[in-house]
């Protein structure tokens, strides 16, 4: 790393430490002990509900107050292809409890994790989710096992456990990728890979975005530990395909992708639901890998979004080749997400504004709707 990036970098995170100071600052010592204390409280209430009433379901159901088994409840559709009976609520937690400075419970997680979590099971599963939260998660537990291990805050007796957990779910997920573009299936039977008969698995042929871009955060780090490339490999194929298919007069792209030509399926682009986290593992992947690529690109869209989407105070879709027609005149709950990238990024200015208008919104109305246009 040169001389000028290496500045650059320490000056953003110098930014970064400053516009957390100065927001820290306007909140009351007691006030912010009081938040500390609601959160606490939240998290327990929730942690432990799960734990008391549910494990080794990967979900609790508040009403019923029962654990949710794939296969063993009413089908909900799609939504069901995050859950694998394999304790997703527990790895979804585990660093969540060192950041809480909750340590012997994250001990005692771990340990359940390695003595009662399998992945050798006949169940598709969504590849973004059990990405993000398994293998995220996985990765999360073991990179904070490993750092109190080697300053001496607990878990002795570690010795990568949870990182061999993860690279097997990695290996489950490869199946995915194959296909001609790289762009990943949407759904993987973590058994039998795309070979299960009639398991809705190696028939679809489009994935969303969101889906295809982003992977390289976890697949990336799996590859860093474990020091097998295959995984890096992979994810960075797809980003390729997807930064290839932009529209190169708006450099905007899709929302739903075929994954076996390339073709888009829905050119609608935003920054909402199917295309969202596309944006934030560009500029992740800059910021955890120091590949600039992901930032150039980064930079690209987000010039064309500023310059498109951003319709003051709303951010609404456009059509990719025509980007001055929007397709919808709503944004959905999950464009939630784009003040804190741009925070990121450090264009405060507009950050604050969308921040703005989303608490306006979830004033009205208590929570945020699904979507609104007000």
């Amino acid at each position: 790393m040169d001389s000028d990036v290496a500045a650059r970098r320490m000056l953003q995170t110098i930014f970064i430490l400053l516009l957390i100071h100065a927001i820290s600052c306007g909140i009351q010592p007691s006030e912010k002990r009081e938040l500390k204390e609601k959160v606490l409280e939240m998290f327990n209430h929730a942690y432990g509900s799960y734990m008391d009433h549910a494990f080794p379901a990967d979900e609790l159901m508040p009403l019923s107050c029962k654990g949710r088994y794939r296969g063993s409840e009413q089908s909900r559709g799609d939504v069901d292809d995050s859950l694998g009976n394999f304790s997703l609520t527990l790895i979804d937690t585990l660093d969540t409890l060192v950041v809480l400075g909750q340590i012997d419970d994250f001990e005692d997680a771990v340990k359940l994790v390695i003595q009662e979590v399998t992945f050798d099971t006949d169940v598709v599963v969504s590849v973004f989710e059990t990405n993000i939260r398994v293998l995220g998660g996985l990765l999360g537990g073991h990179v904070v096992a490993a750092y109190l291990k080697r300053v001496k805050k607990g878990m002795l007796w570690y010795n990568n456990e949870l990182l061999v957990k993860a690279k097997d779910i990695g290996e489950r997920l490869l199946p995915a990728f194959n296909t001609t573009t790289g762009i990943p299936y949407p759904r993987v039977n973590l058994k039998y890979g795309l070979c299960k008969v009639n398991s809705r698995t190696g028939v679809e042929k489009d994935t969303c975005t969101a889906c295809a871009g982003t992977m390289i955060l976890e697949f990336a780090a799996l590859s860093r530990l474990t020091g097998d490339p295959i995984f890096e490999e992979k994810a960075h194929k797809a980003m390729e395909f997807l930064w290839k298919q932009r529209h190169r007069s708006s450099d905007l792209v899709g929302t739903v992708i075929n994954i076996h030509n390339g073709d888009w399926v829905r050119r609608d682009s935003g920054i909402g639901a199917g295309i969202d986290s596309y944006y934030e593992y560009l500029l992740k992947g800059y910021i955890l890998l120091g590949d600039e690529t992901y930032l150039n690109r980064f930079n690209t869209h987000y010039d064309a979004i500023m310059r498109y989407v951003n319709q003051g105070p709303l951010m609404l879709d456009v059509h990719m080749h025509k980007p001055t027609s929007n397709t919808r005149h709503f944004m959905d709950a999950l464009t939630a997400f784009w003040p804190g990238l741009q925070v990121l990024k450090g264009d405060i200015k507009p950050a604050i504004e969308i921040h703005e208008l989303l608490y306006q919104i979830t004033q009205r109305h208590n929570f945020l709707p699904e979507v609104s246009s007000d």
